[in-house]
């Protein structure tokens, strides 16, 4: 009988650590609410001690999912462990995740601990969180250049302490799939108790091996592998979810083992992930990428129309890659418009349904057909969006290419019409230099991206900008037909994303 492997979620904890992936809290929910759908096994809904918005974030998060288990981050400390459990609480079912990192480079240079402080402070904690919540994990950070002898002492001490789950992260992504399989059955062959455990994995992409070391983890005995979504996270990201699943499911008869994700929900959650954090896939990606199931060359052309399993190990069907033929324009109904969002897997209350039907009857005035990527734009652009401390009302570009570009902005804010004008190298740069007179608040652009939403003249332009403040980099997105209003539209999403995030006006 195939093992079940169960799938933690860390897209809104690690994930969100990925220099301007921060998200606002809907579009938190959103994704929550999509990795549900997903039927991941575990959420880990963001660091609760770290900011009054992740403890607000794990919150909310806690209150709505129905099946899945929540987990909040925790260093060893009460403190956090409080904070976890609080925001944790109203959970279906909740889980503390406490970590401490166990090796030597870690405990000399960072703790500034001794081996026996360490292992004393990690059951400890484990003990303390045991006492509030039933599941706790245990993750001994840098588990892959820690000490084998000592790494499985820690481990059996806090499964001793009351944890169910042990992590064993490749922090750094240092080691290679055969030392890491080798890792995971030294654990279960010397660490006494590990049969009262689960043994997790949470792997990093510093040497492109998070993937191919997570399924020797596997294969070597790991009950759960821990993820993100496109693999994002810090430096060069995380174990990849859709990658793991699919490596799975395509190769059931090798692992001898399978999760219970949706397959079919992959593809959207993707997009969704790709959306709110402007963090693109690239076109060559695995199971997501725009190439996945694409084939130019004539010989492969002609084997998949003679059978696609020629070219082909999984269908596009099979992570929910599908069209849909039903056509949408400005004669559709709301009812027809509010099916297809349905079909993406999104929940609109009947406000930001409103204001998106309103939105796209204008641009099915502009465009023949919306397609449904069209669509998916809209709701990126408005639905999720962070509270409009700063709208806007109307823009005035001047420019041609012998004179001086000069934009006059006019916005709305806290009720009231404020208006500047500016001038610099094109109608972006002169837009975004009088938003900056408007808000006057000290921020650099330090991303700017442009994507057409679709194909053809009529094709909406997305942009997705980075800006930093305080050393802190936030994003924002914005859509239009025309590729200036949709840079001042993603410029002012990410203003209103930096006042949401750090609680000012």
């Amino acid at each position: 009988m195939a093992r079940s492997i169960k799938i933690f979620d860390t897209t809104l904890r690690d994930g969100e650590q990925s220099p301007g992936c921060s998200m606002n809290l809907n579009e938190k929910l959103e994704v929550a609410a999509q990795l549900e759908l997903l039927a991941v096994d575990v959420i880990e809904a963001g660091f609760a001690i770290s900011s009054p918005g992740d403890f607000e974030s794990v919150k909310a998060i806690a209150g709505i999912l129905k099946n899945t288990t929540v987990a909040s981050l925790s260093r060893a400390l009460t403190k956090d462990i409080d904070a976890s459990w609080e925001a944790l609480k109203a959970a279906v079912s909740p889980r503390i995740h406490i970590f401490l990192a166990t090796s030597p480079i870690h405990m000399e240079y960072k703790l500034k601990m001794t081996p026996d402080e360490v292992y004393e402070s990690a059951v400890a904690a484990v003990k303390y969180a045991k006492k509030l919540c039933s599941d706790i994990e245990f993750s001994a950070e840098d588990a892959s250049r820690s000490d084998a002898d000592f790494l499985h002492r820690v481990l059996e001490g806090v499964i001793e302490a009351g944890a169910v789950v042990v992590n064993v992260p490749d922090t750094v992504g240092y080691v290679t799939p055969s030392e890491y399989a080798a890792l995971v059955r030294g654990i279960k062959q010397q660490v006494p108790n590990i049969d009262k455990a689960m043994i997790s994995v949470h792997c990093h992409d510093d040497l492109g091996l998070s993937v191919a070391n997570s399924l020797a983890a596997i294969e070597a005995g790991a009950d759960q592998v821990e993820c993100t979504v496109n693999g994002i996270g810090e430096r060069a990201g995380n174990t990849s979810l859709e990658e793991v699943v699919m490596s799975l499911a395509v190769r059931k008869d090798y692992y001898q083992a399978g999760c219970g994700v949706d397959t079919k929900q992959i593809y959207r959650t993707s997009r969704l992930i790709s959306g709110i954090t402007g963090m693109r896939v690239q076109a060559n990606k695995a199971i997501v990428g725009e190439n996945a199931f694409a084939h130019e060359a004539g010989i492969h052309q002609h084997g998949v129309l003679a059978n696609r399993e020629t070219y082909e190990i999984m269908t596009p069907e099979s992570i929910g890659l599908g069209e849909n033929k039903m056509v949408l324009g400005k004669h559709s109904g709301r009812h027809a418009f509010e099916d297809r969002i349905k079909s993406f897997g999104y929940t609109l209350d009947a406000e930001k349904l409103d204001a998106v039907f309103e939105q796209f009857k204008v641009l099915a005035d502009k465009k023949k057909v919306v397609s449904d990527k069209d669509i998916e734009a809209l709701i990126r652009g408005g639905a999720f969006a962070a509270e409009e401390v700063y709208r806007l009302d109307r823009y005035v570009i001047c420019a041609g290419n012998t004179i001086t570009t000069t934009s006059t902005v006019r916005l709305l804010h806290q009720g009231e019409q404020v208006e500047e004008v500016a001038s610099g190298d094109g109608p972006v740069n002169a837009s975004l230099s009088a938003i900056n007179k408007l808000v006057d608040v000290d921020i650099e652009l330090v991303g700017y991206q442009i994507a057409a939403v679709t194909e053809g003249h009529d094709a909406q332009g997305e942009v997705n900008v980075k800006i930093k403040r305080d050393n802190k980099v936030y994003r924002g997105g914005g859509v239009s037909t025309d590729i200036v209003e949709a840079s001042i539209l993603a410029y002012l999403n990410a203003i209103n994303n930096m006042l949401q995030l750090q609680g000012g006006q």
